[in-house]
């Protein structure tokens, strides 16, 4: 149950507020800037407002989840925290003396009141509400691209993550407290996962009742996380294999396994749209949908800068539509063929044939694919295979025992040839180089706010870390432009 009546701090040691938190601190800045009452408005059909006990109030509860993106803390070490930093108190509207929650509260909010609520769209949408109200959003270009997480999991079956973690608990105490060598229990040798459950509970229990150590930093965050993994596992929040990660590539010889985020930012660098899917998706086809998500949130478009993922010719054709100037490079493939070819043939343009290079003529052409399709159709022309056989020049042209000599040229759409003579300008080159901006973006969600690396299992989880993330960040930076607007 939440009370219907908000509760006045009469605390007489409030204004130790005003000594210890500047007026530049972050999480007074934010407070200051942000109304928080949207929470309670979204998430009070989640509770009962006449039966049970009170609950911890939802504002709260989402500010220590903006706080664990803030500061890239897990749940345990973020209470923790919120015992002694008065930063945090400040933040979370409690007194100073007030006592903490309980960790395991945060776990069943994410599970019982954020099920079933667009967090991400609403959280996003909140902030370029206020980045419009102040008069920040002025221009009307927008950068995509997608940036990966790696799943918290990253494919170890669960006995071999459960072991990973006891392990670094173990090497921690070891490196501070060598007489801790031999006093915890025997590994299991078994497969069975609960015997690991089993040892991973012992470890915790031998650093927190004999080691010295188990209150420094070092030793007792990566208890916290051990902890959090064994309770993970028990109420089956996120399993250790993570259903919902899958396999994607960052490049032809690199891959990853987990999750990425589609981004939509704003040529002030608040992020308007985003997307989160599993790993193995592509870029390209959610690029329709980002540009309409940052209409919705208020933004006006009329530029959109993007990598040559989002070359698509469908995405040239919703371009062309929405009368939208796309900054995207055509793929080389398309611009200048596949790039495997050795030696280039010859147009007759009279003809109307390809030349090899030995002189000889195509005798016969054939179009290969269908017209208003999503892919190019080719044009493939045939030479005697007879004359090819016996041609001086044929090395590195012609395989031998081959039945067949063809030289294939793609048909470029109109949508394709549009674009290949607009990425030739000087305009397009100009808006190009921005493209930058949100490769520094991305960087800053993975290195300061630890999206790197997924905190739970599940597309759920993902989407919960993501919209609090992007929150966080969008926050950040409209501070940042008020400030440099004074």
């Amino acid at each position: 149950m939440i009370s219907k009546q908000e509760t006045l701090n009469l605390s007489p040691y409030m204004a130790l507020y005003d000594v210890l938190i500047p007026k530049d601190h972050l999480l007074r800045q934010i407070n200051e800037l942000v109304d928080f009452s949207f929470v309670l408005d979204e998430l009070q059909s989640k509770y009962c407002l006449e039966n049970g006990r009170n609950a911890i109030h939802p504002i709260r509860m989402f500010k220590y989840l903006l706080l664990k993106s803030i500061y890239d803390l897990s749940d345990a070490d973020l209470v923790e925290r919120s015992k002694y930093d008065m930063s945090f108190k400040y933040f979370l509207d409690m007194t100073p003396e007030e006592n903490v929650m309980n960790s395991s509260s945060l776990t069943k909010f994410r599970r019982l009141r954020l099920q079933d609520l667009y967090l991400l769209d609403l959280l996003i949408n909140k902030t370029v509400e206020i980045a419009v109200e102040k008069g920040l959003l002025l221009s009307k270009i927008i950068m995509v691209d997608a940036t990966h997480t790696q799943a918290r999991y990253n494919q170890k079956s669960p006995k071999e993550f459960l072991r990973e973690k006891s392990k670094s608990v173990r090497k921690a105490v070891y490196q501070l407290e060598e007489e801790m060598v031999g006093k915890f229990p025997e590994k299991p040798t078994s497969n069975e996962i609960e015997e690991e459950l089993q040892y991973c509970r012992q470890v915790v229990d031998v650093v927190e009742t004999q080691s010295k150590v188990a209150q420094i930093p070092a030793v007792k965050e990566r208890v916290n996380v051990l902890k959090e993994v064994i309770d993970d596992y028990e109420n089956q929040w996120s399993y250790s294999d993570d259903p919902d990660a899958r396999v994607g590539h960052k490049s032809a010889d690199t891959a990853f396994f987990g999750f990425k985020t589609h981004i939509a930012m704003s040529d002030e660098r608040i992020i308007t749209a985003a997307i989160v899917t599993t790993g193995e998706k592509s870029d390209g086809q959610y690029l329709q949908e980002l540009i309409e998500k940052s209409k919705e949130a208020g933004m006006e478009i009329e530029t959109v800068l993007g990598d040559a993922a989002y070359s698509g010719k469908d995405n040239l054709q919703y371009a062309k539509t929405e009368e939208i100037q796309l900054i995207s490079k055509l793929n080389p493939v398309i611009t200048s063929g596949s790039g495997q070819r050795k030696i280039e043939f010859d147009y007759n343009k009279d003809a109307g044939m390809f030349v090899c290079p030995a002189g000889h003529m195509a005798i016969q052409k054939a179009r290969s694919g269908k017209k208003n399709q999503n892919k190019n159709q080719h044009t493939k022309y045939y030479f005697d295979i007879e004359k090819c056989k016996v041609c001086p020049m044929r090395e590195g042209c012609y395989q031998e025992g081959a039945k067949s000599k063809t030289y294939s040229v793609t048909i470029k759409s109109i949508e394709h040839e549009e674009q290949a003579a607009f990425q030739e300008t000087d305009k397009f080159k100009q808006l190009a180089r921005n493209r930058y901006k949100i490769e520094a973006k991305n960087s800053e969600l993975k290195h300061p706010h630890g999206y790197k690396t997924a905190k739970s299992a599940g597309l759920f989880g993902m989407e919960i870390q993501g919209a609090t993330t992007i929150f966080a960040v969008n926050l950040k930076r409209i501070i940042k432009l008020l400030s440099d607007k004074e």
